[in-house]
């Protein structure tokens, strides 16, 4: 079967959809989250939601998704420690917000679902661990990173910790751009 065409959707049911999701996981919590609970706060049949998602999970990754945008995007002023600073500000303050909480329940969902889990890595991590691998290879580049360490690699060090941090509540993530200073110094050359 051809999955429906994304544009033939009805903007308003969309965005109800998308907006009943998000509210309800923020105010019920994301575990109490039910697909007849967002077509009944939607105005939506059931059937119409499941017409273009397979589960709630994919509801709710569509909604962050679109609401975090460009907020995570990789700043490039030529100084790498004060661009990752401000990156991971900006994550932390997105992971503590409503958009975090959602986010965390995807992501538990996700344990159990791999076609989630595989949305969640095409959606959200990939395509932002790209922009950070290409931020670390200008500053490979420039030499103020070591050229011996794979930036994928220097991407699990950084956001390890903050990922760490939000998933299991061991620390405030608005302390984890500190940290940056503290893995960039294992990761600069000598010279810089």
């Amino acid at each position: 079967m051809t999955p429906p065409n994304p544009e033939l959707r009805n903007p308003r049911s969309h965005r109800a959809i998308l907006d009943s999701t998000f509210e309800l996981a923020v105010s019920k919590g994301y575990g109490k989250l039910t697909v007849e609970a967002i077509a009944t706060a939607a105005g939506v049949g059931k059937q119409t939601i499941y017409r273009w998602w397979p589960s709630k999970g994919a509801i709710a990754l569509d909604a962050i998704n679109e609401r975090m945008g460009h907020l995570t995007d990789f700043p490039d002023t030529g100084d790498i420690e004060a661009d990752l600073r401000s990156q991971t500000t900006a994550l932390a303050g997105l992971l503590s917000s409503d958009i975090g909480i959602v986010y965390r329940g995807v992501i538990a969902e996700a344990q159990s679902d791999p076609h989630l889990a595989a949305n969640v890595r095409d959606a959200i991590v990939g395509p932002r661990s790209k922009l950070c691998r290409d931020r670390l290879e200008r500053a490979v580049t420039a030499g103020q990173l070591r050229g011996d360490i794979p930036t994928r690699a220097m991407v699990q060090l950084l956001y390890g910790p903050l990922y760490y941090r939000f998933l299991l509540g061991t620390d405030d993530v608005q302390d984890a751009p500190e940290l940056v200073g503290y893995i960039l110094a294992g990761l600069r050359t000598h010279d810089s």
